[in-house]
């Protein structure tokens, strides 16, 4: 994990600014198009406090939350590409939003330079314990035999949690009702009253209420097992091949991504109580270059486009 860290820090610091001879040389704000208290928010101030603690500079956070995060991806999409703009963003604003909108403020792929990706977080399928199922496998048996009689919870429609479970569905070939929440907890809470009978969430929002044995977690939607959660199976295993990993990166206005790699400020964050953080909140560090995270976000449109057109999932704008 420190090493993946340490590497993300590199590449932020290399690309922002090859002309400077150091970089920042003025306050940088970091725009998350969520709410405070979302990953990519929690993702946000870790790097920012860090950056301010390593350089002097300030590192401001600016939440800019709206429009499935369209709002905020849009601010970095039309700042000055002068490094003192960049945004920690995810899989929505990125990829699976221009499947669902008719129209974005902004190009993904013209109006934004990637940096890096910085963490991924597993998804794990969780269900009411009423339902009496062991695993994945009994789960799948159960729906099967009752197309449309169950029903998941979501944080909205076209999120992530959703198009999990339609994926789910479309792979075992039966139907379930989308029942969408404006949050993790509020989905979490219906899934614990038995509103909803399975949810496919986050898994730090799903482990602290594990104990009290309401729900059930069954699989992780990674593509192997989660090092952070190594005793629980993915869907694979459970006989659905769904991936649905959630991931946060780092983003800058696009004409940033035409400037040469200069000097790179070999900061790296080994604070053990930032790792304990990052860990915490279930959380792994997977930096890349700006071609492998190209690749990934195409790679989820190509994921999620078939699964968006089976369940008719848009959003009129």
């Amino acid at each position: 994990m420190r090493r993946g860290v340490v590497a993300v820090l590199v590449v932020l610091l290399g690309t922002l600014s090859a002309s400077a001879q150091e970089w920042p040389t003025r306050s940088v704000r970091i725009v998350v198009p969520f709410a405070a208290g979302a990953t990519p928010d929690v993702v946000a101030r870790l790097v920012a406090d860090y950056l301010h603690d390593k350089t002097g500079q300030a590192f401001v956070v600016e939440n800019k939350p709206g429009a499935s995060g369209n709002t905020g991806t849009d601010v970095v999409a039309k700042a000055e590409p002068d490094g003192a703009t960049i945004g920690v963003s995810i899989g929505g604003p990125l990829a699976i939003n221009a499947l669902l909108f008719n129209n974005l403020p902004y190009d993904p792929k013209k109006d934004l330079a990637l940096i890096t990706m910085l963490v991924s977080q597993p998804s794990a399928l969780a269900i009411n314990s009423s339902l009496g199922v062991k695993n994945t496998a009994e789960l799948i048996t159960l729906l099967k035999a009752n197309p449309g009689k169950y029903a998941y919870g979501s944080i909205g429609t076209g999120s992530l949690s959703q198009l999990a479970m339609e994926a789910i569905a479309l792979k075992a070939g039966t139907k379930l009702v989308h029942v969408p929440y404006p949050s993790s907890p509020q989905a979490i809470q219906a899934l614990m009253r038995g509103d909803v009978q399975m949810v496919c969430l986050p898994a730090i929002s799903i482990t602290p209420q594990l104990a009290g044995g309401a729900i059930k977690m069954l699989a992780v939607s990674t593509a192997e097992r989660s090092a952070l959660l190594p005793n629980v199976p993915t869907l694979k295993e459970g006989g659905i091949d769904v991936q649905a990993d959630a991931w946060s990166g780092l983003v800058a206005p696009a004409a940033v991504a035409d400037t040469a790699i200069g000097q790179i400020n070999k900061l790296a964050l080994t604070s053990r109580a930032v790792r304990e953080k990052l860990t915490a909140q279930l959380m792994e560090p997977i930096p890349d270059t700006p071609a492998q995270f190209r690749a990934r976000i195409d790679a989820d449109i190509a994921r999620w486009a078939p699964v968006i057109e089976a369940a008719n999932i848009k959003i009129n704008n």
